[in-house]
């Protein structure tokens, strides 16, 4: 292959960019995972995570994929058998079912159009219907990757309160957290799933369970086998900043350094950087005259947007014109999307220019492909991104 001059353009929804500064803190000296050095970085790891889960509960962290942070938070909490109710909002909650159903749970599952989020009055409904109290758990895909559609976790919780049912409530938060506002403790979760590859800026390898205090006291009777992925030892071990096995060292550095710079950006106004830049591609999409995959705009996600191809035309296709062309990678359709959708990840390490890039490649990859569009989607997105920045308070010097 010959060399290509430039830096390439990850625009998938995750793996996201890793930014200079957690490379470099990756790039040290792995330690003694069971000296004191490390017990005192353990520490401040576990309790800066706390604040990026909007919480005061414990956060367990395991050498795993977002995969594994699924597994482990069914089999912690629940039984052989146990009723689950689960939503098929994209292709990751059905991952999740399919889990879930390997496991030996008895899954009851909502279909939908995948255009759409969890549907509040559709959760209370499911549960008023079972006075036996038989579900144990419901579980809710925050922010669907493969789609692009945020559920509202909050409505959702006040739909679960107002059954009067006792499940407990699970959120994957994968491609949500650190990018999309999300509240562990305000919005009664007992089980927050994340993963370290795309709001938290770091390559994959980490996972994370934030457990509440139900979730714990279910821990204790559930039946379900775990060993690698028991809470129990996990949260004994890091109330001196270790763990029961050898973690993932270097990683913990960069999660250590990328902490650190959410809170030095503040994490609201993280939410809000990402808000900007996923209001500003969906005027580009619009401006090109293409449709939005997300049918309701109260469920557009800040994470990523999924756009859908006009008829006639492979998604794949142009994303093949689009690296090979201009060196930048686009996500996916994934499922039963494959082939109809693209997708453009605007999270994590992102700002302004880098998404007039992006926006800019696509733009160019629609006429090289002979996509139909209408040009004038990346001046669409300047000028929100312009007229945001005038808006916006100007911070103190």
């Amino acid at each position: 292959m010959p060399y290509r001059s430039g830096r390439h353009f990850l625009q998938i929804p995750g793996p996201t960019n890793v930014p200079d500064r957690v490379l470099r803190a990756i790039d040290r000296a792995t330690m003694d995972h069971r000296g004191p050095e490390f017990g005192k970085i353990g520490l401040e790891i576990l309790e800066g995570l706390k604040a990026v889960f909007q919480t005061k509960q414990p956060v367990v962290i395991y050498p795993a994929s977002g995969t594994g942070a699924w597994e482990a938070a069914l089999v912690n909490t629940l039984s052989p058998g146990d009723r689950v109710l689960m939503f098929e909002t994209g292709h990751f909650a059905s991952l999740w079912h399919k889990m879930a159903t390997k496991l030996g749970l008895s899954v009851d599952l909502v279909p939908t159009d995948w255009r759409r989020g969890v549907d509040p009055a559709a959760v209370e409904a499911k549960l008023r219907e079972d006075r036996e109290h038989r579900i144990k758990a419901v579980c809710v895909v925050h922010n669907e990757t493969s789609t692009g559609v945020a559920s509202r976790i909050g409505a959702i919780r006040k739909a679960i309160d107002a059954a009067g049912h006792p499940a407990l409530y699970m959120v994957d938060t994968i491609s949500s957290l650190a990018s999309i506002d999300y509240r562990h403790d305000e919005w009664g979760v007992d089980v927050t799933v994340a993963g370290s590859q795309k709001g938290l800026m770091l390559p994959p390898g980490l996972s994370f369970n934030c457990v509440s205090e139900k979730a714990g006291k279910a821990s204790r009777s559930a039946k379900l086998p775990r060993s690698y992925w028991a809470w129990d030892e996990m949260l004994s071990n890091n109330k001196s900043g270790y763990f029961p096995y050898t973690p993932a060292t270097n990683l913990l550095y960069g999660l250590r350094e990328s902490l650190a710079m959410l809170e030095e950006e503040g994490l609201q106004n993280v939410f809000a950087r990402h808000a900007r830049h996923a209001e500003g591609t969906r005027r580009a999409v619009r401006a090109w005259g293409l449709e939005i995959l997300c049918a309701s705009p109260e469920e557009y996600s800040n994470s990523l947007t999924a756009v859908m191809m006009p008829a006639g035309h492979d998604a794949d296709a142009l994303r093949k014109i689009i690296l090979e062309a201009y060196d930048m990678s686009l996500g996916t359709g994934l499922g039963k999307l494959a082939g109809k959708v693209f997708r453009i990840g605007h999270l994590g390490d992102f700002n302004d220019l880098m998404l007039a890039g992006t926006l800019a490649g696509i733009e160019m990859g629609f006429a090289l492909a002979g996509v139909p569009h209408r040009k004038g989607g990346v001046l669409a997105a300047l000028d929100h991104l312009a007229e945001s920045a005038r808006a916006a308070p100007r911070k103190a010097a």
